[in-house]
């Protein structure tokens, strides 16, 4: 999955070195691997200043979620590696350039815990795990394939969040004398035909479909949703283009009207260009989150206190209200704050932070059987 894979501007903050503090003591210190621009530098100033005692911060920023993924898979391969390197005539001892942290979106959560490449969390050595609503707290427990459980272990610690939208030319509906779109039902209309653009992904294409319908975006068999096939063709009928990377361009251009994209991407799209609208479909929508996630460590499988330390950090009302206003994303923690703890610059924006109701009627992308998933391929290539 493509999503957030854009690089972000010149800009950005480089974390690495920035971060360092003083290593008076050698054993305390903290290494994080994170997504680029999900974390203000000034929430990492606060954090190190709030220690009781010096310790070193390493934190190194990758621009995709999935450079942090794959740089997971090559912290077990060569923990793997050396391992057995020991085990040889003059093998030496290796070090492994390992981390206490990675950031994870939780779409590859499923594949991270399948191939053994990171540990579950323990929720007593987490202060604020309760603070968390029960929706985030049960995208991560998961069985030891990956499967959401109720009763499963904690693979991870959401620290943000984002939503599907819809992104429209306010200024070309408005010359045409359409209504603007409010929901998904509208990519219907034949006054939009041929000026849409949608994300070249299955999941989102069909689970936008089925919420048209009225159903769940995670529908387990789509055989037994007679007018699925039906109405998915006429969307494809609609559709100019798909694109999970390309969509923006179009849009600014007036070549489309309206995009299907995601909120990270399109936040500042619609800062930048005044004629751009964004709104989250009334019916609900997906929604995905970034996780905090514990690589595997056979030798150390206690989470270090300061790793615990900085995911509660994280979690604290005030430092949740700081990066929901300072990134493209928002804090799971304001989803359970009173309308009279969060600030109006959030509440006013109902795209970067949905009203409850549409936050209730949507939903995360679960994993599926391998059952359903030939189906969403076999009806994702007969859509047209």
């Amino acid at each position: 999955m493509k999503r957030r894979s854009f690089l972000v501007g010149a800009g950005s903050l480089t974390l690495s070195g920035v971060v360092s503090g003083c290593d008076r003591n050698p054993g305390t210190a903290l290494k994080v691997r994170l997504l680029k621009d999900s974390i203000p530098a000034q929430i990492l100033d606060e954090f190190r200043q709030g220690l009781q005692r010096s310790a070193r911060l390493d934190f190194v920023a990758e621009a995709q979620l999935l450079d942090l993924f794959t740089r997971l898979q090559s912290m077990q391969k060569k923990s793997t590696d050396n391992d057995l390197r020991r085990l040889l005539p003059f093998g030496g001892q290796q070090t492994t350039p390992t981390a206490d942290l990675v950031t994870l979106g939780d779409y590859w959560l499923t594949s991270a815990i399948r191939q053994k490449l990171i540990q579950p969390l323990d929720p007593k050595q987490l202060k604020a795990w309760q603070k968390l609503p029960p929706e985030w707290q049960q995208l991560v427990r998961r069985n030891d394939t990956g499967q959401p459980d109720p009763n499963g272990k904690i693979w991870g610690a959401p620290y943000r969040w984002g939503s599907t939208v819809i992104a429209y030319r306010r200024d070309q509906f408005k010359s045409a004398g359409l209504k603007p779109p409010t929901d998904w039902s509208d990519l219907w209309r034949e006054d939009c035909k041929d000026r849409i653009s949608l994300l070249d992904q299955p999941r989102e294409v069909i689970g936008l479909t089925l919420k048209k319908l009225g159903l769940s975006y995670n529908t387990p068999n789509l055989d037994k949703v007679p007018q699925l096939k039906e109405n998915l063709r006429a969307l494809d009928r609609q559709v100019k283009f798909y694109s999970s990377n390309a969509y923006q361009q179009p849009l600014i251009l007036g070549d489309t009207w309206l995009a299907v994209g995601w909120s990270t991407d399109l936040l500042p799209l619609a800062r930048r260009y005044r004629q751009i609208e964004l709104v989250v479909p009334q019916s609900g929508t997906a929604l995905w989150a970034d996780l905090w996630v514990r690589p595997k460590n056979e030798k150390n499988p206690d989470t270090p206190p300061l790793a615990q330390q900085w995911i509660d950090f994280c979690w604290q009302p005030d430092i949740a209200r700081q990066l929901s206003r300072f990134t493209q994303a928002v804090s799971p923690i304001l989803v359970s704050m009173k309308p009279e703890e969060i600030p109006d610059s959030l509440k006013n924006n109902q795209v970067l932070l949905p009203p409850s109701e549409i936050i209730k009627r949507s939903e995360f992308l679960l994993p599926l059987t391998p059952e359903s998933v030939k189906q969403y391929q076999s009806l994702w290539a007969e859509k047209s």
